[in-house]
């Protein structure tokens, strides 16, 4: 990676930490607060709220350090450095909100069908609490609106915001139905669906989460495709053992075994990596800049087998 890549890539992390940092003391404020309101209130839509509080507070912490050890160097142990942090992060953060989610769906069926029998004990004390919760997401939501594409570690945190904006938004509903319409299973109910929504969202970035630490294939690379391309390459005869994984998000790599003619020069091989580099950095919509290849003359797996034979 040259040094322009590295620079960015220190800037952007320095600008994620400034920016997770801000969240999380806003986020954090908020949490304690709303949880005095629960204590207070008893409702269950702002139970459900401060659910989605104590993830982001978790989610946000863990964002905030993975931001700083992700400017680490590369080191002898750590070859890739602390990237891979970001996808653990986003893995235990989006399991956290569906345990919660889970939690809650349970709660409000026990109330609706009065196996529990849990109101709100004071409504304008909920509605308040609701518009401080709110009012605290979206300012959270612009400070995070500009950099939550940038990697799994920043969508995950937007997105933990974004899941509590709208639980404070059923916040405010429930508390407004209750008050104006005298319906006391409001909140139980939309605290459920509130639940319910954020199920799928954890879900999907559970599944985004594995399919990085699996290793499975890069989405929108197709293999089949890259393996044709090298294999026109002049002086390739055949591909083989081609793997392809991403690290962290921006950071994919790919390895081959790359079988050439047995009687090129040192100068045309190294004109074939050239060419396999660029081929992979510039003609698929997933740029590979981390690549492996390893240069077997034509007929050396044979041999090398035979000599593992005789040995044997």
């Amino acid at each position: 990676m040259d040094s322009a890549r590295e620079q960015e890539i220190e800037q952007q992390t320095r600008a994620h930490q400034r920016t997770l940092t801000l969240t999380l003391g806003l986020t954090l404020t908020v949490f304690i607060a709303e949880l005095v309101g629960v204590i207070l209130t008893g409702s269950l839509a702002l139970l459900v709220d401060v659910g989605h509080m104590l993830t982001d507070v978790t989610v946000l912490v863990a964002s905030t350090i993975t931001a700083v050890l992700m400017r680490r160097r590369p080191t002898a142990s750590k070859t890739w450095g602390w990237a891979r942090l970001e996808v653990i992060t986003a893995a235990a953060g989006s399991t956290i909100l569906l345990l919660v989610g889970g939690y809650a769906c349970i709660e409000s069926a026990l109330r609706l069908f009065g196996v529990e029998e849990e109101h709100v004990h004071d409504i304008g004390l909920m509605l308040v609490f609701g518009l401080i919760g709110l009012s605290a997401n979206l300012v959270s939501l612009v400070i995070l609106r500009s950099s939550h594409k940038d990697n799994l570690n920043m969508h995950a945190a937007f997105l933990e915001v974004m899941n509590d904006a709208l639980g404070s938004v059923g916040v405010i509903v429930a508390a407004l139905m209750v008050m104006y319409l005298g319906w006391t299973d409001a909140d139980a109910l939309i605290g459920g669906a509130i639940a319910l929504l954020m199920i799928p969202r954890a879900i999907r970035l559970i599944t985004k989460s594995l399919k990085v630490l699996l290793e499975e294939t890069p989405h929108g690379l197709d293999l089949k495709a890259v393996r044709k391309h090298l294999a026109r390459v002049p002086g390739v005869v055949a591909v083989h053992d081609l793997h392809a994984s991403t690290v962290a998000t921006g950071m994919t790599q790919l390895s081959a075994h790359i079988v050439v003619n047995g009687n090129l020069s040192d100068g045309q091989r190294a004109e074939i990596l050239r060419s396999m580099q660029m081929c992979l950095r510039t003609h698929f919509p997933v740029s590979i800049d981390h690549t492996t290849f390893q240069i077997e003359p034509e007929g050396y797996e044979q041999r090398y087998e035979s000599t593992m034979h005789i040995h044997a």
